[in-house]
């Protein structure tokens, strides 16, 4: 299953073990600049405000990590492709500590031709299936971006919008899953009931602790026919 979706205004997703924050995020959630979220996987905090994101859920990946970052990576470097836009897997080490998923690139990211980090990804395993999900920056906003970060954000990629993005990346998905077909799906009224349900348990307090364990809330029969069908 592969979903693209926007975000209703600025949000800030904190990786599922990520506990000292910095002051001046509580302070712009105070000020009503974002609202804060927990995500299932790790990392640091990325800002979700005018870009992509991107949730794959892959059945029976491979159980190597690398081997499933290396995938996903080739899928969206050859997307990318189709819009004359170069992408390449990052070069630092990852490591833990840092409070911003976009401080440094690592092989499981993507660099674009300044060397600006584009896309940063971020994996949750459960069972041997996994839900990766990533962020593709777009047209940051770049005074929430330094006030958050206290850094310069990647300069906006001109020229592109998200319906062609989507496009490319569904015309790359055979690199993938050769000879695999995919189909639309639309959620139903009592999907999306369940999932208005559940907001609450990925809810940030002023703090930084979360209502409950995001990671416990997943669950994996959600990808359990064995290859993803959309």
């Amino acid at each position: 299953m592969l979903r693209f979706y926007t975000w209703p205004g600025a949000w800030l997703s904190l990786g599922h073990h990520q506990q000292e924050l910095p002051g001046r995020w509580t302070r712009l959630e105070q000020r009503g600049a974002l609202q804060r979220v927990r995500r299932p996987s790790g990392g640091g905090g990325v800002l979700h405000a005018g870009g992509l994101t991107y949730a794959l859920i892959w059945p029976h990946a491979p159980r190597s990590r690398r081997q499933a970052y290396q995938a996903t990576s080739q899928w969206l470097v050859e997307g990318f492709a189709k819009l004359g836009v170069t992408l390449q897997a990052g070069e630092a080490e990852a490591t833990a500590g840092s409070a911003h998923c976009f401080a440094s690139s690592t092989s499981a990211d993507l660099m674009d031709g300044n060397r600006s980090k584009r896309i940063g990804s971020a994996q949750f395993w459960r069972r041997g299936h996994l839900l990766q999900h990533g962020e593709i920056v777009l047209q940051p906003p770049a005074a929430l971006w330094r006030d958050l970060f206290q850094s310069d954000p990647p300069s906006p990629l001109e020229g592109l919008t998200r319906e062609p993005i989507v496009a490319a990346l569904k015309d790359a998905l055979p690199l993938l899953w050769p000879g695999l077909s995919w189909m639309p799906h639309q959620l139903e009224t009592s999907q999306w009931d369940e999932i208005r349900k559940q907001v609450s348990l990925y809810r940030v307090f002023g703090d930084g602790s979360s209502s409950s364990n995001p990671e416990a809330c997943i669950d994996a029969t959600a990808c359990t026919r064995g290859k993803p069908n959309g």
